[in-house]
């Protein structure tokens, strides 16, 4: 009985975190209400409140459950075992991935635009998000640095920058154009052209 009632709980708060990604994602977090929320479940404000504590609680469960979701696909692609080229592979079969999920990425686009504001309550997130990301895709262009198949000139720091900043540009094309632009085409090529191998097959070893 008791097993029970404690999945039922985890099934109404997965509910919940799943409602409020698509009310964020429609209207922001500012100008989604906990009560717009709490309906769209079929429970009460008190009942949501009982799930999380506070509106900023409930963001910051919505922000973790998609950066689950995207590291189960990077995980699931087999791209860690396959060093710095594998993380570069690894961005391009989840920017595929979010072709088919509209909502998780007008998520963070909308999300992300309005933390740069310091005072929302997920401007430390998503500034530790994008400083992790820049760490992990600059280490990744090293790692093809040091097995010979980045091209000569490419700075693994500055490229790093600009592929980020050019995913997050076609993101925001994608969501505007969906039948005109792509994401993980043009994000393959920019890639592809900072190497001097073949980004889906392993170079022999030396």
């Amino acid at each position: 009985m008791a097993d029970g009632h404690y999945q039922k709980g985890i099934l109404r708060r997965q509910a919940i975190v799943e409602a409020a990604a698509e009310a964020f994602a429609r209207a922001g977090f500012e100008g989604t209400s906990v009560l717009e929320i709490a309906a769209d479940v079929g429970i009460s404000r008190a009942g949501l409140f009982h799930h999380f504590e506070t509106k900023e609680d409930l963001l910051m469960a919505v922000l973790d459950h998609r950066e689950q979701l995207d590291r189960e696909v990077f995980v699931s692609s087999g791209s860690r075992r396959a060093g710095g080229l594998g993380v570069l592979r690894g961005m391009v079969l989840l920017a595929r991935r979010n072709e088919e999920r509209p909502g998780l990425v007008r998520l963070y686009v909308v999300l992300g635009a309005e933390a740069t504001a310091p005072d929302h309550p997920a401007h430390a997130y998503f500034a530790q998000h994008y400083a992790r990301i820049l760490d992990g895709t600059t280490r990744a262009l090293e790692s093809a640095r040091d097995r010979g198949v980045l091209r000569a000139g490419v700075d693994p720091a500055g490229f790093a920058s600009d592929l980020i900043a050019l995913q997050d540009g076609l993101q925001l094309q994608w969501l505007l154009r969906p039948d005109q632009t792509g994401i993980a085409t043009r994000l393959e090529a920019q890639i592809q052209s900072a190497l001097t191998h073949d980004l889906w097959t392993d170079p022999s070893p030396a």
